[in-house]
């Protein structure tokens, strides 16, 4: 019985992708992002920890309710069809139910900090995880509803901190984060270009088209512009530019990497970017650490 149980338990981290972390990181990075503008520095522990584990959480509850609305798909993806509801060791309502638990985990963690406009914005940030996954059938660029949902965090994070959304730095800082999504995870649906032709999902790797790289080097460079912008405003230090200088060069890695349209370099690329989040966050930290 207890080995049943724990063989159900690791397809449900599977089902998680707790064993693939990258979208943990790049979820976290623009969350850290806002945290760090929001407090001019290194913010409350309290308030990080919860932000960080809420971050793991609500990671794990997208990708849960990503694979029930894409159970019919899958199994025509090369990429996909090992994963834990194609191959029926979970069932869609068990994916359901666990979406739903560990999203009101996460929301338990929430009203740890007795914040209620951060519990209200918790709402919306629910929902816009619910609806990426089914956004790939009626939009082109679904990425950017998943861009909207990576961002969620930083309007969270400065109503957490100074219980009130200054919208004059996290509309623009929202926006570098959704021009950044897209660009890599215009990277990862080009793994699967083909397949997606072949059975109508649509991405913005199949609207981009031939211009995917092009646009995907105008999107890096407009959310490094944006990220630049906040900074000026915030009056940042020479280590956050060095950052955004850092990520530029890793931007422009990843366009070279993928010059043949390689499925694996692609891979790669999109992989990189959790790169690209941390140079950013890291000038950020140092600039606000030399700073203090």
């Amino acid at each position: 019985m207890n080995a049943i149980a724990n063989h159900k338990l690791v397809d449900y981290l599977r089902l998680m992708r707790v064993d693939r972390p990258i979208g943990i990181y790049l979820l976290l990075w623009p969350t850290l992002w806002g945290l760090w503008f929001a407090a001019g520095g290194m913010p409350d522990m309290h308030v990080l920890t919860v932000f960080v584990i809420g971050t793991v959480l609500m990671r794990s509850a997208g990708c849960a309710i990503n694979d029930f609305a894409d159970r019919h798909f899958d199994p025509h993806v090369n990429r996909t069809q090992q994963r834990p509801l194609v191959t029926g060791r979970v069932t869609p309502d068990e994916a359901v139910r666990l979406f739903v638990v560990v999203s009101l985990i996460a929301f338990g963690l929430l009203t740890s900090l007795k914040n209620t406009l951060a519990l209200a914005l918790a709402v919306p940030a629910a929902v816009l995880a619910a609806s990426y996954p089914f956004a790939k059938r009626y939009i082109s660029i679904p990425q950017a509803v998943l861009g909207v949902a990576f961002s969620w965090g930083i309007p969270m994070g400065y109503a957490a901190i100074r219980h009130v959304v200054d919208w004059a730095d996290v509309v623009p800082l929202m926006a570098a984060n959704i021009f950044w999504v897209i660009a890599y995870d215009t990277y990862y649906a080009m793994v699967d270009r083909s397949d997606d032709l072949r059975i109508g999902v649509k991405s913005s790797a199949v609207f981009f088209g031939h211009y995917d790289r092009l646009v995907i080097g105008w999107l890096q460079f407009a959310a490094l512009g944006l990220l630049a912008y906040v900074g000026v405003r915030n009056g940042s230090g020479p280590a956050y530019y060095v950052g955004l200088a850092v990520a530029a060069v890793l931007a422009v890695q990843e366009l070279w990497m993928t010059r043949a349209r390689d499925p694996q370099a692609c891979f790669r690329a999109f992989l990189h970017n959790h790169w690209f989040g941390a140079a950013v966050f890291a000038g950020l930290a140092i600039d606000h650490l030399l700073r203090t």
